[in-house]
């Protein structure tokens, strides 16, 4: 299109939505507190309650280890400043995969639909319901399950995911909101005992003998621990996108989505400083770099050897959330992209009865399944692949961020409806903070092999649109 205002508007770019459902499209059951809740538990994984020991790691001290969680949180806040202005004007059901598409065209956005459907989100969610079935049994009972048990309970929150989620939004989204406010509590909690109780020492955590070159200033020696230390901080706060995948189903969405993408954000910011904060409070920066179960560890301070089960179960319910949020929102970049006529028809329907895009539902449930038996054999091959494909993701990520420039640009200046707070300023940081992922991925050496296993897949992926996707095909 040579304009957004000369040509006839994409999918994407339909103007405030009927009250009714557009015909062959999901129903907008979802308020402001559904979707913000969706961001929400897309972001806040089981990250928090581990990586920060490998910040700790990294930064050394407590000034540069909070430096590095706001540094990211600032550049999340400016990502999430593009994809609200972006959310303004694309909102109907997978709008990330229109966007990339209006932008640049339909193989990234393809690419990356099949790349996210196939392995980034089917890879995480064997992961996650792995390690959501071992904290489960160890609030239990105090032992986590090993072996095919395992497997077997893993699997078992895999289908019930997957069958909440085909019977109805709605259900996945009071899963959602449940698990939520869960994780809030927990972290929250969290600082409530690092003001009670914490008086850990303020030690830096040791650099090691620096090489005869290196700076004689403490401060100059921790600067590329901290840039260093930006990489696990920025990766905890993805998932904001979730909210323009599953944007079909929200109500208002030229107000709520900008409003519960950055709203989510903000919050999510706010709670990993004090959760950080309390963790320095209890832990000391050496005792956060030094334990391998760092949230246990920090609320054993008050609760002792209870603390520990306590933990579990908050890390089972936050894994829970992040499971029903990819189920709830990833089959919809599917569907969108099946009704965009650039895959297979059947992905295109929506059940009779529940509304909802169930084949989608169902082949994100079977590639989990799938890599979650391979999981039982080699737990590091899934988490390599993973690796892999979700380092050349942020490739994507990033070029999203972009195409509010792009987008912006076919505009024009004048009247510009894609100009939103911080423009173009905010959507360059995020896009340069986002090329830094990608670059430290390939130049890390441990993550090297797997991102090329990722730029791989995505080569399939562009053989496969070559040679059946090309042209659209009609429904």
């Amino acid at each position: 299109m040579a304009t957004i205002e000369q040509a006839p508007p994409p999918p994407g770019l339909t103007p405030d939505p009927t009250p009714g459902p557009t015909p062959g499209q999901p129903a907008r059951v979802l308020g402001l507190f559904d979707a913000t809740c969706i961001v929400v538990g897309a972001i806040i994984g089981v990250g928090i309650f581990f990586n920060p020991s490998q910040v700790a790691r990294l930064a050394h001290t407590s000034e540069f280890i909070l430096l590095a969680w706001a540094v990211a949180g600032l550049i999340a806040l400016c990502g999430a400043l593009a994809f609200a202005a972006l959310g303004r004007r694309y909102h109907d059901s997978g709008a990330q995969y229109q966007i990339l598409r209006d932008a640049y065209s339909p193989l990234p956005a393809f690419v990356f639909v099949f790349c996210n459907s196939t392995i980034i989100q089917p890879g995480s969610i064997a992961i996650i319901a792995t390690i959501c079935a071992q904290n489960l049994t160890r609030a239990v009972s105090g032992e986590a399950l090993q072996g095919w048990a395992l497997t077997a309970l893993s699997a078992l929150l895999i289908l019930s995911l997957a069958a909440a989620n085909t019977v109805g939004v709605r259900w996945g989204s009071r899963i959602q909101n449940l698990t939520v406010l869960s994780k809030l509590a927990t972290l929250l909690a969290i600082t409530a005992i690092g003001v009670l109780m914490g008086n850990a020492p303020d030690t830096p955590v040791p650099m090691g003998t620096p090489p005869p070159e290196a700076p004689s200033s403490e401060t100059l020696r921790a600067l590329p621990g901290l840039f260093a230390a930006l990489v696990p901080c920025f990766f905890a706060y993805g998932g904001w996108q979730h909210a323009l995948w599953i944007s079909g189903e929200v109500r208002d969405p030229r107000r709520n989505l900008p409003r519960a993408i950055l709203g989510g954000v903000a919050l999510v910011v706010a709670v990993y400083l004090l959760a950080n904060w309390a963790y320095l409070k209890l832990l000391g920066p050496i005792g956060m770099a030094e334990t391998k179960t760092l949230a246990a560890d920090a609320a054993s301070v008050a609760l002792h050897d209870a603390g520990a089960r306590i933990i579990a179960g908050a890390v089972a319910i936050s894994a829970f959330g992040v499971l029903n949020a990819q189920f709830l929102s990833g089959p919809r970049l599917v569907f969108g992209m099946a009704s965009d006529g650039r895959f297979f028809r059947p992905f295109a329907r929506l059940h009779a009865r529940f509304g909802t895009p169930t084949a989608a539902i169902f082949l994100l449930g079977a590639f989990a399944l799938a890599l979650l038996a391979v999981a039982a054999f080699s737990f590091d091959a899934v988490d390599f692949l993973v690796t892999g494909v979700v380092a050349v993701d942020s490739v994507f990520f990033g070029l999203t961020g972009a195409a509010l420039l792009v987008l912006g640009a076919k505009a024009g200046k004048r009247d510009n409806p894609l100009r939103s707070l911080g423009y173009p300023l905010a959507p360059l940081l995020f896009v340069v903070g986002e090329l830094g992922v990608v670059a430290g991925s390939f130049m890390d050496p441990t993550t090297r092999k797997a991102a090329l296993i990722g730029a791989a897949w995505i080569a399939v992926a562009t053989a496969l649109y070559l040679v059946r996707f090309r042209a659209p095909r009609t429904h």
